[in-house]
């Protein structure tokens, strides 16, 4: 993380300040003059809800709680107004920032202070001058009595989680192939404590998962299956929860070759995937959640050659299901199915993975959520809800009825891995619920995981849309 956190007891009167405050009245306190006061009343009646105040030595800023917001939207609200600030601190170079809060609300400054380190996130490693890109701010401080310091610990871990993803998605391939990409993986392990076994391509093929053996045919670098896990003496569950991420670090459609031009472009990004499962285990392996978790990652690059594979293949899946491949950039698919059949080993509790899937997902909803569905209980899926309500990574749940099984029948295999061309998002989904037996989550983040340009606290590239929802699903599960 770019940014360093921390909690203050008393209030600094040479460091610039940034006040939240729902009125003029609460302002009192803060040792504005009368001529300030009334500047920041004009203002707010004129509806800026960012008031700069200029005192030569220092700057203080005032943000006004968004007016008819509550709960869940007032934090997202403040998330969001907090990413107008990095303009001006950058043009002013403003390196240290204290945040205050008029009511001494911990989840307020906390939601702010959330904004305020994911909008700051730069991917600068390939600028020759990266001290003339680099953001100004380095130190955020906290003065409320009531926050808690472990709150502030928990809030860097998991922002430091999503920005790790972030830098994931946005390496190129040049530096990110499927090695480099296990390599990182085991680093992660290093840095968190959790432990991480990765097969490589002679234990793939004694597994018989010819999905993913399919899928790496053109490319000369052999794929990889890396297993995480995080389970601490004190776990309250016996059978893991499961996470799997689709980890195509490099996907070009295949033989069914994707255009240039806003499409293979950025496919860079479709390993999101998998960086959000290892982050995740990372963050909750620092957070120590007494949760068993394991996660599993199906990982190549998606090319051409003249041993590609081909439309029309039949491959042998590891659960012995066969499967005719009609087109292969619907590729992701195919090594999620033998990960998701691979789980089926641990009896787990839960299933949930994560891929950038489909364009039907994201042409259905945009980058604004990602697309759900599954077969697991409507309690998990609420529980889900609640945690894409507090994150504001928010999810919306699609249906999965047997009809759309009808889509994936094929004259020559037990199935095909495409379903036509209408609910692509859904036939997907259903696609590997085939290779399922237990409660299980399909999310489609092909919207969410990459964005063309920023939003709000989103910047452009990679997201780590799903770490800060999966962390706060499994953190409140633990407390079950």
């Amino acid at each position: 993380m770019e940014i360093k956190l921390n909690k203050i007891e008393t209030l600094p009167l040479d460091k610039n300040l940034l006040i939240i405050s729902s009125s003029l009245d609460s302002l009192k306190d803060y040792g504005l003059s009368k001529d300030e006061l009334d500047f920041v009343d004009r203002s707010s009646n004129d509806k800026n809800t960012l008031i700069p105040l200029n005192q030569y030595k220092r700057w203080i800023f005032i943000q006004i709680l968004p007016e008819k917001k509550i709960g869940n939207d007032l934090l997202e609200a403040l998330r969001r107004e907090a990413s107008k600030l990095k303009l001006i601190l950058n043009k002013y170079k403003i390196k240290e920032l204290v945040l205050a809060e008029t009511g001494n609300s911990s989840d307020l400054l906390l939601a702010f202070a959330e904004g305020i380190i994911l909008n700051h996130y730069s991917f600068l490693k390939y600028f020759e001058k990266k001290e003339e890109k680099a953001n100004s701010l380095v130190n955020l401080l906290i003065y409320c009595k009531e926050i808690q310091v472990q709150s502030l610990n928990n809030l860097s871990i998991i922002c430091d989680s999503v920005c790790e993803a972030r830098r994931l998605v946005n390496e190129p391939l040049s530096y990110l192939n499927t090695q480099k990409l296990s390599e990182e993986i085991l680093e992660l392990s290093r840095q968190n404590g959790f432990a991480v076994e990765i097969l490589g391509k002679k234990q793939i093929e004694s597994l018989k998962m010819g999905g993913l053996l399919a899928v790496n045919q053109g490319s000369v670098n052999p794929p990889a299956f890396s297993i995480l896990t995080w389970k601490p003496e004190n776990a309250i569950n016996n059978n893991p929860i499961v996470l799997v991420g689709k980890g195509i670090v490099f996907d070009t459609g295949g033989l069914s070759l994707k255009p240039t031009s806003d499409s293979m472009d950025y496919m860079k990004c479709d390993m999101a995937g998998a960086a959000v499962v290892a982050t995740t285990i990372a963050s909750l392996t620092k957070l120590k959640v007494p949760v068993y978790v394991i996660g599993l990652i199906p990982a190549t690059e998606n090319l051409i050659s003249n041993t590609a594979y081909v439309p029309g293949d039949v491959i042998h899946m590891h659960n012995k299901k066969t499967v005719e491949v009609l087109n292969t950039d619907a590729e992701g698919r195919l090594i999620l199915a033998d990960a998701l059949s691979y789980a089926s080993k641990y009896k787990p509790e839960l299933v949930i993975d994560l891929a950038t899937l489909t364009g039907a997902a994201a042409a259905a909803i945009g980058h604004y959520g990602m697309v759900a569905v599954g077969n697991a209980s409507d309690e998990v899926f609420a529980k889900l809800q609640k945690s894409s309500d507090k994150t504001s990574e928010r999810m919306v749940r699609l249906p999965l009825w047997e009809d759309y099984g009808e889509l994936l029948k094929s004259d020559i295999a037990d199935i095909k891995n495409v379903g036509g061309k209408i609910a692509g998002a859904i036939t997907a989904g259903k696609f590997l619920e085939f290779f399922t037996d237990y409660p299980w989550i399909h999310f489609d983040i092909a919207g969410p995981a990459w964005v063309q340009k920023d939003f709000h606290y989103q910047t452009k590239g990679g997201t780590g849309f799903g770490v800060r929802l999966l962390v706060d699903f499994i953190s409140d599960y633990a407390k079950k």
